[in-house]
């Protein structure tokens, strides 16, 4: 038996681990992933546990949630086909800030420092607060469960012309 066939779960867990925190998914405390790489995971390592999240969506209306744990909230909005306008723009690559998310302040203390380059991209959205994340950085623990989280009325996106304004950018002075 070869080094590698002996070895395949660690090789395995170092393949899902390296790809989730080059995405930045850290969530190894919950035993989550990536969404991309939880087929890959021995059983054992499956997140299954389900926790409820609530949007307040820019128009008023909550949009309840459940989803697993180890996703992120950005995996949260595409895989559950959320109707929030502009979500996610880079897809999750830290290229924008489409997914900002305002936190309850409570929440918001749980999960931990904002790295740089979420701090940079957060420098450009529009309704920053104190608790502001982006959702593409922040993955479902159980401890998360409940939370609710509010959709900011305005966002920044590049995918909208300069010459046309969109209903979701701010006006122009």
């Amino acid at each position: 038996m070869t080094y590698e066939a002996r070895n395949e779960p660690f090789f395995l867990l170092n393949k899902v681990l390296n790809k989730c925190l080059s995405c930045h998914y850290k969530t190894l405390l919950s035993l989550g992933t990536c969404e991309a790489e939880k087929d890959n995971l021995p059983p054992v390592l499956r997140a299954e546990e389900k926790v409820t999240v609530h949007f307040l969506n820019r128009d008023g209306k909550r949009i309840t949630v459940k989803a697993l744990t180890g996703e992120s909230l950005l995996d949260v909005v595409v895989n559950n086909d959320l109707d929030i306008d502009g979500f996610g723009a880079c897809e999750g690559t830290l290229a924008c800030s489409t997914c900002h998310l305002i936190f309850e302040e409570a929440v918001y203390k749980k999960l931990g420092a904002v790295s740089d380059e979420e701090m940079d991209m957060l420098d450009l959205a529009y309704g920053l607060s104190d608790t502001s994340r982006l959702g593409c950085q922040v993955c479902l623990r159980k401890d998360l469960d409940g939370m609710i989280l509010r959709v900011p009325d305005v966002i920044s996106d590049a995918r909208v012309d300069s010459e046309k304004e969109s209903s979701t950018a701010p006006p122009k002075v």
